[in-house]
């Protein structure tokens, strides 16, 4: 693409995403992402099937009382059923009863799925999508159509598929959406096809693509689409969705302005990508793949010593974009193969000033050596290295001190959730504490039981949830006496950090690794408050 193109976006988390497994929003969920969505800029949200279920129903009542800045909500639905008047079709009239300015509905385009899982005549289902779009439109909707398994209905006969795209451009469609519903295509495909509707149609109608990740192709066909000529795309902002999932649409959207000089954003939105990545996943309780592109934790991470050098000196040794243009950071990992230049840039981030003579930075390196040697591993736990550094330049005090604690398991079970209880007694400025907590495990407990007793003095510790935990056995040899290491992941629903802890027994590694999860969230909460305070 040489001049700038507009690219509009659809974002089917709310419908499509909802199909993954095991994700299941409630109705304030999809209140949250519509409003994180509307915050990134995308134009319009495929919402739901409010002819489906009651919950679908109620949402789209309440999302007509929330003022949106940057899209439009979207109802969706199918065509008329056969032998129906679309005046009669109850579920058309529950895509009415959802209020929305814009119908998404999609119909059938392939002779075999008409005959054989439909089961209508070929020009009945010409009629039904021609129909159902015309009483869309005469209802002041715009419209727009998914055409189905649209890629294969043309392989398979090219004349009827590009004929159900007329029937819905001649009922009113502004939109129409080439489906890659099985996800079998092949970018070479996906672009020569989309080519030949575009040429056809793009005087009017808009072509769109949707495209599923079967073939692990999702995005580059849907970026081959747009080369060919489609304006529109869809697809779920952080890739999940039915089987293997739907086009991953941060990538897309971050291809597309970065890569293919397309617009598809509100200028200067860009850059909120990747915290708004993060926001939807805290919502769809998933673990975000570190390794997704651009707004994954390890999307510009780096671990060997030359490339840490040699990003150190220019960036663009090793990143194909500044970090910062979607919102992310860079990672130097901090291990044995870092490197002396990769520490001191992280230990720089506190005092500017230290060189790699100056006596800090070798304790520091020592310290690091020394516990790698005795089984800690920091380039996944940069919340206890930043702890590391803070003791080491005198900038750290305990939050908190530790008299006891202990943990009592329970079998069988209490009940489905309840197995294991904790109670421990800390100290805060001189004043004690002591409280217990019930958990689906020691570890939960103890969890449960450390912020109970913090809240009290540090309320902010109530938005802190532990989201990850891991358990590597470092010594397989010494069988239950081996040291062990745990990495918690955390979050307060916006940041995420990791903290290590290592020891021979596995609830002392725990909660060495807790106990810094908690002050390093704690250290931040202070610090920002004195940034806000002004001193």
């Amino acid at each position: 693409m040489t001049e700038t193109q507009t690219i509009t976006l659809l974002d089917s988390t709310l419908r499509d995403g909802a199909q993954g497994e095991q994700i299941s929003f409630s109705v304030q969920d999809k209140v949250h992402i519509v409003q994180a969505l509307d915050e990134l800029g995308i134009q319009f949200i495929e919402a739901g099937n409010p002819g489906s279920n009651p919950k679908d129903l109620e949402f789209f009542r309440e999302i007509q009382k929330i003022p949106l800045a940057n899209t439009k909500v979207c109802a969706f639905g199918s065509t008329r059923r056969k032998g129906i008047a679309p005046e009669d079709d109850g579920n058309l009239q529950s895509l009415l009863a959802a209020n929305t300015g814009t119908v998404v509905f999609f119909g059938k385009t392939s002779v075999f799925q008409v005959e054989r899982i439909l089961r209508a005549e070929l020009e009945e289902n010409l009629a039904m999508i021609r129909e159902t779009a015309a009483f869309l439109k005469g209802q002041g909707r715009g419209v727009i159509f998914d055409a189905e398994h649209f890629f294969d209905a043309f392989k398979e006969n090219p004349d009827y598929a590009l004929r159900c795209l007329e029937a819905a451009q001649e009922g009113g469609a502004e939109t129409l959406v080439l489906c890659d519903t099985r996800g079998g295509c092949l970018p070479g495909e996906i672009g020569r096809i989309t080519r030949l509707a575009a040429e056809r149609f793009d005087s009017c109608a808009e072509i769109g693509v949707h495209t599923h990740n079967d073939c692990g192709l999702g995005v580059a066909n849907s970026l081959a689409a747009v080369e060919a000529g489609a304006r529109h795309v869809q697809g779920t902002l952080l890739g999940f969705g039915e089987r293997t999932g739907n086009a991953n649409l941060s990538t897309i959207i971050a291809n597309l302005e970065l890569k293919m000089n397309a617009s598809c954003l509100p200028a200067g939105h860009l850059e909120r990508l990747t915290s708004i990545v993060r926001q939807v996943a805290e919502i769809a309780n998933i673990t975000l793949d570190s390794g997704m592109p651009y707004v994954g934790h390890n999307a510009f991470a780096h671990k060997a010593g030359m490339h840490i050098d040699a990003v150190l000196k220019d960036p663009e040794s090793y990143e194909h974009i500044v970090p910062e243009t979607v919102g992310n950071d860079r990672v130097i990992l901090v291990s044995e193969a870092a490197g002396r230049a990769a520490v001191l840039e992280k230990i720089r981030k506190f005092d500017p000033l230290i060189t790699k003579d100056s006596p800090v930075a070798s304790e520091i390196l020592k310290t690091i050596k020394d516990l790698e040697h005795s089984g800690y591993q920091f380039e996944g736990a940069e919340g206890s290295f930043e702890l590391l550094v803070r003791k080491a330049l005198k900038r750290y005090r305990p939050f908190f001190k530790l008299h006891y604690y202990k943990t009592i398991g329970e079998k069988p079970r209490l009940d489905d959730y309840l197995c294991s209880f904790a109670q421990l007694k800390i100290e805060v400025n001189g004043q004690l504490e002591v409280t217990a907590g019930e958990g689906d495990g020691p570890v939960h407990a103890l969890d449960v039981a450390l912020r109970r007793a913090l809240e009290r003095f540090y309320p902010a510790v109530s938005h802190i949830r532990l989201t990850d935990y891991k358990v590597r056995v470092l010594d397989s040899q010494s069988a239950t006496a081996a040291k062990v290491r745990v990495l918690i992941e955390s979050s307060d629903g916006a940041e995420s950090w990791s903290t290590v802890g290592v020891s021979s027994d596995i609830m002392e590694a725990s909660w060495l690794a807790l106990v810094d999860s908690i002050e390093y969230y704690l250290i931040y909460d202070f610090e920002r408050q004195l940034g806000a305070s002004g001193q």
